[in-house]
């Protein structure tokens, strides 16, 4: 049995070496190599190259399943476990990949996130400047905004949503062991992630990283849910 799924193991990872874009194909973007280093030595957000899209088949995902919900979005070879903060790593991955999207690893010292559909997201902002609320950075794709704050537990966040009487499907949690795609990557649904709202920097922590304010989930989600609610099909397909 464990030969078969040897076997089966390394079909897969050759099928997807054989779709993975390498860079004498796709040239080069130093833009997202940029944009990783500085995640992960200004913010200290640890980050990973996404799978990107088929070089056969731009529509495609680079990846094994033919069905695959967020293409090019997301962790395969590297996982999620290996992502990193060390720009020498960052750095090597993005010069032999250098059009990977860019993914953090959401949760622990990172920033987690709220995502909804861009039109209740920008519902969302409208209400909270309104109440003179302090927004954090905001991530854009054509479809989905998504909301950083400040690390919560999944304990945390049960509690904070079993106290609410619905919480729609189209409201979606990037936490402990999740990811986001960040700019200026490709998003799955077509076009370009962007920030809504950019990161601002603070004053300079230990090792010069710099301090990034982030808002709490509780001061966000109250709103998040009321616009949310009225998102057209409830957002059941996951696309970022």
């Amino acid at each position: 049995m464990r030969e078969i799924l040897g076997r089966r193991l390394q079909r897969l990872r050759d099928r997807f070496q054989s779709l993975r874009p390498t860079p004498r194909q796709t040239g080069t973007a130093p833009a997202l190599l940029d944009a990783a280093l500085t995640c992960a030595t200004t913010w200290q957000w640890p980050v990973l190259p996404g799978v990107g899209r088929s070089a056969a088949d731009a529509g495609r995902c680079a990846c094994p399943d033919p069905d695959c919900v967020v293409p090019g979005a997301h962790p395969f070879d590297p996982g999620l476990l290996a992502a990193t903060t060390d720009p020498r790593m960052v750095t090597w991955w993005w010069t032999n990949r250098p059009t990977a999207p860019v993914l953090m690893a959401t949760g622990g010292t990172a920033p987690c996130a709220v995502s909804l559909p861009a039109r209740a997201a920008a519902r969302a902002l409208v209400r909270l400047d309104a109440q003179g609320m302090r927004i954090g950075p905001v991530v854009a794709t054509p479809t989905r905004w998504s909301l950083l704050v400040a690390p919560y537990s999944l304990e945390r966040l049960g509690e904070l949503l079993y106290a609410k009487d619905h919480v729609p499907s189209s409201l979606r949690f990037h936490g402990e062991g999740g990811y986001l795609l960040l700019p200026p990557s490709a998003a799955s649904s077509g076009g370009r992630v962007r920030w809504e709202r950019e990161p601002s920097a603070g004053p300079a922590g230990p090792g010069g990283a710099s301090a990034l304010w982030l808002p709490q989930v509780e001061a966000v989600v109250d709103a998040l849910v009321e616009a949310s609610s009225g998102a057209p099909g409830g957002g059941s397909r996951l696309a970022y």
